[in-house]
């Protein structure tokens, strides 16, 4: 993924904020409770991945809607779903980010 020049303006903004965050929910629930909200966050984020065509049901359909659309369609929905799945990586690093210290360090304390 390549970084554009908002993503290097907001970059130190939103990692503030992202320790602001984690401190601010260390402190309220602690380390088991970081660990718990690094799963829900991570099991939204996945779920959100695994679904982004669309609900599972009409996934036939869209097969077939896919297979209709020209090379240049294809590209622009390839493109819209790149554009789409950027945060859900950053909320699946933020999700692991929060196990690793919520769980390790409440077993290591």
């Amino acid at each position: 993924m390549r970084m554009t020049k908002w993503d290097y303006v907001a970059f130190p903004i939103l990692a503030a904020l992202l320790l602001g965050v984690t401190y601010g929910a260390l402190r309220l629930v602690g380390f088991f409770g970081l660990g718990i909200l690094g799963l829900v966050i991570g099991f939204i984020a996945v779920r959100m991945d695994l679904e982004r065509d669309g609900a599972s049901s009409g996934l036939a359909a869209q097969f077939k809607a896919r297979e209709r659309m020209s090379r240049a369609e294809r590209a622009g929905l390839h493109a819209e779903q790149a554009f789409r799945l950027k945060p859900l990586f950053v909320a699946q690093v933020v999700a692991a980010g929060f196990i690793i210290l919520g769980f390790g360090l409440h077993f290591l304390l």
